[in-house]
């Protein structure tokens, strides 16, 4: 199967092209100087040369505070970018799979969500993500929307210059004490999990929209702690409230998703967020 991965130096890109090479796809990674998702000539031309079969697109403008210092470039990344990979892998017959995010919902339900429940995005990033998944639903036949959530991988985020395990890290070793919020929760999840996950989707044929993220929830401060503890960092690790932060962007304090439909489609379930985490974390930092 031949498979363009665009993205393919970011944090979840490296990891499609490592699994799916291994799977014995002929991967044919793109980076920016390859193909400009937001100029649609660009697109036809890289992908029409290339013919694939399934497009990756993980090309994303994800800093949450510089979405809303620019929501012009969010949006033409985001939203734009997925409009132009739609009619393009439409023209080519290709399926077409694109990353969003948690962030699409306001984060009131306060229970795992499933793919049908309405989102209400609360920020631009968030908002400019949804429209990428209208498009990509509404302008190809073979389109795939995956959302997934509280992302880390072995190549740090480009845009933002790490992950969340990076973050800590850092603050460890650097900071008398380390405080994260105990108020916001997620299902931290490896973008080397989302790669496989990907693969055994697309075995299935499938179109439309899934949840794609490991199995339980937990706050950013649980997030740390089991990052502490393994890692054995010695800085004192407390929890603070989201109201003690002064934040400028709006944010769930609740995005926890539901795989539903991927277990509908008997496709076995994601590992649980800190079994994944503990392994991830002795094989990379140990």
């Amino acid at each position: 199967m031949k498979v363009a991965i665009i993205g393919s130096n970011g944090q979840l890109g490296s990891d499609l092209v490592k699994e799916f090479t291994q799977s014995g796809n002929d991967v044919v990674p793109l980076i920016h100087s390859d193909i400009n998702v937001e100029d649609i000539q660009s697109v036809r031309k890289t992908l029409s040369n290339l013919k694939p079969e399934v497009i990756l697109n993980t090309a994303a403008y994800h800093v949450v505070p510089k979405c809303e210092e620019d929501p012009n470039k969010a949006f033409q990344v985001n939203a734009l970018g997925a409009l132009n990979l739609a009619k393009i892998s439409d023209e080519l017959k290709a399926v077409n799979i694109y990353y969003s995010t948690d962030y699409v919902f306001d984060g009131k339900k306060m229970a795992p969500y499933v793919e049908s429940d309405s989102p209400n995005p609360l920020n631009i990033y968030a908002t400019t993500k949804l429209l990428g998944e209208y498009y990509t639903l509404n302008y190809s036949q073979k389109g795939v929307v995956l959302r997934i959530s509280g992302i880390y991988g072995e190549v740090p985020c480009r845009a933002k210059g790490g992950n969340f395990i990076t973050t800590m890290i850092k603050a460890a070793k650097e900071k008398p004490e380390v405080k994260v919020v105990n108020d916001e929760i997620l299902t931290p999840t490896p973008t080397q999990s989302i790669a496989i996950k990907t693969m055994e989707i697309l075995q299935k044929n499938p179109t439309g929209l899934f949840h794609l993220t490991c199995e339980g929830q937990c706050s950013w401060y649980e997030f740390a702690e089991v990052i502490f503890t393994t890692l054995k960092l010695t800085a004192p690790l407390s929890s603070i409230s989201v109201k003690d932060i002064p934040m400028n962007v709006k944010r769930p304090t609740y995005s926890v998703l539901e795989n539903q439909r991927a277990k509908q489609l008997s496709i076995p379930n994601m590992p649980r967020w800190k079994d994944a985490l503990i392994s991830f974390l002795n094989q990379n930092y140990k």
